[in-house]
């Protein structure tokens, strides 16, 4: 299976059509389509229903597994590709951060703008994802590093803990009964319509922290990405236990932020692998970072 013919595979499941496809990737029709029929006699598999009337090109179930993968494949290639030819007198390249949305990673920016300063060849490449996305794309080494939000598993990866702490709250409507509050106890959440986190860790947290079963709530959503579910707070739908400094809660926002009590914080950790060998970008970044955070300690 090469990789060229992927590229292609991922071209037609993008266009939909083996015709657009290629033209995008300036082959001829019939050459198009031989190459993906001799993938699925390689693989011993149908990857694409061909529609006739509007020949409209769809994938099987088998053909969406494997664009999924062949995506993962294509950019740790790409990645690879760039980390080898970058000159050794120039540190260039591409570093790859995947993270859950927290304010420290301001702290990452901080670190990437002085080392911007010094090599401004370097890019960077974010991924936003809850800690079971970030470290499913680490352990197959599309990321470099993961800033994760504890409770997380961080035992099998290098770590260093960053000095920062995100608070746990709850947001909600300006208008809100709860709004004249300033700290959210325990029974103020018994009733509620709840929107949470959908990691299995931080429900044991929130379980911890109000001594009540996490089922017991009254849960009418979850969220791995907490702008969303600040939209479905925004129309009323319910209240999201989230991090502080996440949502805009200005005077012109519809939204204010609510602190727990007993106060409810979270560690954070950047990971990497464990025997991981770095580009020179991603070397420079790491000892950059420790700069920084030597700093604000």
């Amino acid at each position: 299976m090469e990789v060229r013919i992927l590229r292609y595979f991922l071209a037609v499941s993008r266009e939909e059509s083996i015709s657009k496809a290629a033209q995008y990737l300036h082959i001829t029709q019939p050459t198009l389509s031989r190459q993906l029929m001799e993938l699925e006699e390689e693989l011993g598999v149908r990857l694409l229903n061909r529609g006739r009337r509007n020949h409209k090109i769809t994938l099987t179930n088998e053909g969406m597994l494997l664009r999924k993968r062949a995506e993962e494949i294509i950019a740790l290639v790409d990645k690879t590709e760039s980390e080898l030819v970058a000159a050794d007198e120039m540190i260039n390249g591409d570093i790859y951060i995947g993270g859950g949305e927290t304010d420290a990673m301001r702290l990452i920016a901080k670190a990437a703008q002085n080392l911007q300063k010094m090599y401004p060849h370097i890019r960077y490449h974010l991924f936003s994802g809850n800690a079971d996305d970030v470290t499913e794309k680490l352990d197959k080494g599309v990321l470099d590093f993961g800033i994760l939000i504890e409770p997380a598993d961080i035992e099998k990866y290098n770590y260093i803990k960053l000095p920062v702490r995100d608070c746990w709250g709850l947001l909600m409507r300006k208008d809100s009964p709860y709004a004249k509050k300033e700290k959210i106890v325990p029974e103020d959440l018994k009733e509620i319509p709840l929107i949470t986190s959908r990691q299995a860790l931080v429900r044991n947290e929130i379980s911890g922290w109000s001594g009540q079963n996490y089922e017991q709530f009254n849960i009418v959503a979850t969220y791995n990405l907490v702008y969303n579910a600040s939209l479905m707070v925004d129309e009323g739908f319910g209240y999201a236990l989230c991090l502080d400094k996440l949502v805009n809660t200005s005077e012109s926002s519809n939204l204010c932020f609510k602190p727990l009590t007993p106060r409810l914080e979270s560690q954070l950790d950047i990971v990497w692998k464990k025997q991981q060998v770095f580009s020179k970008a991603a070397e420079k970044f790491l000892t950059v970072l420790k700069k920084e955070i030597a700093i604000t300690e």
